[in-house]
């Protein structure tokens, strides 16, 4: 919390500890121990902006009325000298405070004295954290579910980076395996159909059809010709992944990049190929989690997960409807599984590199994953709640309120790189951003590209806009900003001016909660906020006022406001100009 907002609980909590300790000297209350209680802000403060139940939970122990405590306690309160101007009882025993100019006036020169690091906090006790998203696989392009996993990764990264995380964004490459066997075999047909026609085999249907995989075979022929054709299979499939592979991961990063995403880790998985998968399969074999089973090696997925339910209450018939099975390590060819180098990628991130959490992104349609590989982590002597998996819903484009399915481009699915060309990169990272990941989002290829208030990114932007232009304006008019003495901005007392701040008070618990949540999108939720309470401020309080003083708390208070936009669309890599 801001340094504000925390002097202001703690001073709360003395305040309350001091009059129950005096309420007991004079007899009103038992000596008994205090539990535990709550300080919070009230949902609806039209009774008071904090709120304590320490009248309820100290019923018991008291074996008085909730009522009784807590007329006893405001009896006993002494606001004197601190950021609280009234205490009052309401209902059947809930104490209300109501905070005083002198808090107001404090949040906005903490964020004056703040500027770039207001709402950056220390939560995270500078815990190490890797976040892994996107990791499409380099056998394509990215599709428009790669873009909000982009989007919400990065976010997400920036968040908890903001809360006090030492924070570290990875992408996964998947570049060993079934997909790099079907990757090589779709650009060797493409290659030979290029120079044997009707003598060439068609592609399968389970092969990789896309556009790109003919443009790659032909960009390869373009500098071989036919010189692979008589070579063996084996030869000329290899050479055809060597090229086209790198080209590939080339073309993430750059599209990747134009999003404005840049990773610290691009990890190859065929890195695991070299002895780390080989090491967890040893693992859980030496733990017992392993058998062998028509020529292949299998983990015991099943009892994992049914111990692990059972311990949380869940019964054998419940159980039994999950139809949980085994999942195979090792196949009958003697080739590693996506699960086995999934395992040995996590142990990577976890004991080899030290990071204290794992965060992975992944599309919701991965659900099943989620409990079997933490499980497995568990099963080699990890703790597998060190994995947390933001699981992320699906994306509909529409436009001019119709589904918009395919690339005008291409025919096939909507790509990241198709849509950066319609929608300009700030909207498409905030649009991804507006709904917590759970939720299907529609994003509306027609409000993304629209200039105004209807579009919340525009929105957000305009109010920053407009704050530097009503700046300029009265600089225009001879007038320049100055810093205001606390007396000064405690002349802020008109309700629109009192909910502004209040809003601003609270953005670093913001972030501190969308770190906890994994949400970003309470972020953006907040920056429509702002912007919204900004404006009623405007059209309600006249910034350019006679009194010097009342317009220099105002002109400070639009400067603060600025500031707080600025550094949420910074933090989130949009851009916040400072006119349109």
């Amino acid at each position: 919390m801001s340094d504000t907002v925390k002097k202001a609980t703690e001073q709360l909590h003395s305040l309350i500890i001091d009059a129950l300790g005096r309420a007991v000297a004079e007899g009103e209350l038992p000596e008994e121990a205090i539990p535990a209680f709550n300080i919070e802000i009230p949902a609806n403060r039209d009774n008071g902006d904090y709120s304590t139940n320490l009248a309820f939970v100290c019923a018991k122990a008291f074996r008085c009325a909730p009522r009784k405590i807590a007329n006893a306690v405001a009896k006993h309160i002494d606001l004197n000298g601190t950021y609280f101007s009234d205490c009052s009882v309401a209902g059947a025993g809930f104490i209300n405070f109501t905070l005083a100019g002198e808090f107001y006036a404090d949040v906005l020169l903490d964020i004056k004295n703040s500027g770039k690091n207001y709402g950056r906090s220390d939560y995270g006790k500078g815990k190490r954290v890797n976040v892994e998203f996107v990791s499409a696989n380099p056998t394509g392009p990215m599709h428009i579910g790669n873009a909000r996993g982009g989007a919400l990764g990065d976010c997400l990264a920036a968040v908890l980076s903001a809360a006090g995380y030492e924070v570290e964004r990875e992408f996964y490459i998947n570049d060993a395996g079934n997909q790099i066997e079907k990757f090589g075999m779709s650009l060797d047909i493409r290659y030979q159909q290029l120079h044997l026609g009707e003598n060439a085999p068609e592609l399968p249907e389970d092969s990789y059809h896309g556009a790109d995989i003919i443009e790659r075979a032909k960009e390869f022929s373009e500098i071989y010709g036919d010189e692979y054709i008589n070579k063996s299979e084996a030869e000329r499939r290899n050479a055809l992944v060597d090229f086209a592979l790198p080209k590939n991961i080339e073309g993430l990063k750059t599209a990747l990049g134009a999003y404005r995403i840049n990773y610290d880790t691009w990890f190859h998985e065929s890195e695991l190929h070299k002895g780390a998968i080989k090491e967890v399969v040893d693992i859980l074999t030496a733990n017992g989690m392993t058998y062998e089973k028509d020529g292949a090696l299998w983990y015991k997925n099943k009892e994992v997960q049914t111990k692990k339910l059972l311990s949380q209450g869940k019964t054998q018939e419940q159980i039994d409807k999950l139809e949980l099975k085994d999942d195979v390590l090792i196949r009958q060819n003697g080739n590693p599984t996506y699960f086995a180098a999934d395992i040995a990628y996590h142990r990577n991130k976890l004991v080899d590199r030290g990071f204290d959490k794992a965060i992975d992104v992944w599309g919701a349609d991965h659900h099943g994953h989620v409990a079997r590989l933490k499980g497995a982590l568990d099963s080699i002597g990890l703790d597998g709640d060190r994995l947390d998996i933001v699981l992320m819903q699906l994306v509909n484009l529409v436009k001019d309120g119709k589904p918009v399915k395919v690339s005008k481009r291409s025919g096939n699915a909507i790509t990241l790189v198709d849509l950066l060309d319609e929608v300009p990169v700030d909207a498409a990272r905030f649009f991804f951003n507006l709904r917590e990941p759970g939720s299907t989002i529609d994003f509306d290829l027609g409000l993304a590209v629209s200039e105004n208030s209807q579009n919340p990114v525009y929105y957000c932007q305009y109010a920053n806009a407009r704050i530097h232009s009503i700046i300029r304006k009265v600089e225009a008019d001879g007038i320049s900003l100055r810093d205001c003495t606390r007396d000064e901005l405690k002349t802020l007392n008109a309700p629109e001016e009192i909910e502004l701040i209040r809003h601003l008070a609270a953005f670093t618990e913001e972030i501190v909660a969308a770190a906890k949540n994994y949400d970003p999108a309470k972020i953006t939720r907040y920056c429509i906020d702002l912007a919204t309470l900004f404006h009623k401020f405007y059209n309600a309080c006249r910034v350019a006022v006679e009194d010097e003083k009342l317009m220099q708390a105002r002109l400070t208070l639009c400067s603060c406001v600025s500031m707080v936009l600025t550094n949420i669309l910074t933090m989130f890599s949009i851009s916040a100009p400072e006119a349109m």
